[in-house]
């Protein structure tokens, strides 16, 4: 890991700014624009092209459509601990999304007239699971999931082949367990693009959701607009405030964990104590130098006078994964604001969140929880307002909405509304 040290100035924005600036510099830019263009323009041919030409590199593809017997064949062969764990995890994620769904909201007004907004599913949803040269079954789950409880008619799944052109069959089984509609051996920008726009053979979709690298994260930048998505995720991050009486050793592997994800995800470890920052970030250095999958994430140390500061460096700094190994955990975490995830207490590590624990992994990152939040259901749904006017509420609403009309230069509304008011 690269830790370094931030002084606390007593202003938890600038600490946060700083942290954030130093954690990006080894960040290169991308730009997904010619893919786009490719996809726009040749369809089927460029998806193939680049699918073969950064995925499916020893087995090249001759169509990335995948037959749904493959993933039912893969969940019905999968070891019954695998298959257990599938199960509690689908079975979670599935409960907190149902409970989620809200029932319309008639409102009734002074006027007589009655206002209803209410929810309706996307038609269709593109769901978008990294992977290649690793399995990410836990993201088919996290994103098919809330959509099917959405409501969502048709759900597709876009995940990377492997070099021999096969996705892993951890993914295809766990898209058989969600009862995804289309599953396409498709990856980065170009499964984006070709979901956004369609192609001969992926149907554009409404929604796309799902995390990714930079190329993937840029791509559903450059098509939302067109259709809606979930979040530009970029790289997952962990902040960890840690109390007087933590185990080291845990809160090292937690910081470890999230390494994993690689070497631009963000660690930040705040604590009051001198000692223990010290001795955690030592912890933390000896467990990543013995585990071969922990990447040289950044990690920053901040040490607080007193825990109102750390929580305002957590406000300010609005981390995906905020972890409260404190006393006071519970308390804390109603003082949080805006990170994507809180983890209350020490028992509750973010690999529990990651997969098990009924929560979403697919998370608002680089200060988004700012204004966003976990994937969910209202992803994937939309809302509709119903406006129901008598007679009577038509005579008294419109010489209010005449008066605006004409103010606005708009006289015809005016008369629109004023020929119903005096009838």
């Amino acid at each position: 890991m690269r830790a370094r040290r931030f002084e606390w100035n007593g202003e938890a924005q600038v600490v946060a700014d700083k942290i954030r600036l130093w954690a990006s510099e080894l960040s290169e830019p991308v730009d997904v624009a010619p893919i786009g263009a490719a996809v726009l323009e040749r369809g089927d041919a460029a998806v193939l092209e680049l699918t073969n030409r950064f995925d499916a590199t020893d087995a090249p593809l001759d169509s990335t459509a995948v037959d749904l017997d493959q993933a039912a064949a893969a969940l019905a062969a999968l070891a019954p601990e695998m298959r257990a764990a599938l199960d509690v995890a689908a079975a979670n994620v599935r409960a907190v999304a149902k409970a989620q769904l809200t029932p319309p909201t008639p409102v009734d007004l002074p006027q007589g007239q009655t206002v209803t907004v209410r929810e309706v599913p996307v038609g269709a949803a593109g769901i978008y699971a990294p992977g290649g040269r690793a399995a990410y079954p836990s993201s088919v789950l996290m994103c098919a999931i809330p959509a099917r409880a959405a409501g969502v008619g048709r759900v597709a799944l876009a995940s990377p082949p492997g070099p021999d052109g096969k996705l892993h069959p951890l993914v295809l089984a766990a898209a058989a367990l969600c009862e995804v509609d289309e599953i396409h051996a498709v990856g980065g920008a170009q499964a984006i693009f070709a979901l956004a726009y369609g192609t001969e053979t992926i149907a554009a979709v409404d929604v796309i959701a799902g995390p990714g690298n930079a190329w993937v994260r840029e791509a559903k930048r450059a098509v939302y607009g067109s259709v809606g998505i979930d979040s530009l995720a970029g790289p997952s991050e962990l902040m960890l405030i840690a109390g007087h009486d933590v185990d080291p050793e845990w809160a090292a592997l937690d910081l470890c964990a999230q390494a994993e994800h690689g070497a631009d995800s963000p660690l930040v470890l705040v604590a009051v104590e001198e000692h223990v920052l010290e001795a955690i970030a030592a912890a933390a250095e000896r467990a990543a130098a013995a585990r071969p999958s922990v990447a040289d994430a950044p990690l920053a140390l901040v040490q607080v006078p007193e825990i109102e500061a750390a929580i305002a460096l957590a406000n300010a700094y609005a981390p995906e994964h905020l972890e409260l190994d404190e006393d006071d955990a519970e308390l804390m975490a109603e003082r949080v604001i805006t990170a994507g995830c809180v983890l209350v207490g020490r028992y509750s590590a973010t690999a529990f969140g990651d997969y098990v624990a009924g929560s979403n992994h697919v998370l608002p990152t680089g200060g988004a929880g700012r204004f966003s939040g976990p994937l969910g259901p209202a992803a994937f749904r939309r809302r509709i307002s119903s406006v129901d006017l008598g007679a009577d509420a038509a005579a008294a609403l419109a010489p209010h909405a005449n008066v605006l009309a004409s103010a606005e230069g708009f006289p015809v509304h005016g008369e629109s509304a004023m020929i119903r008011g005096s009838s």
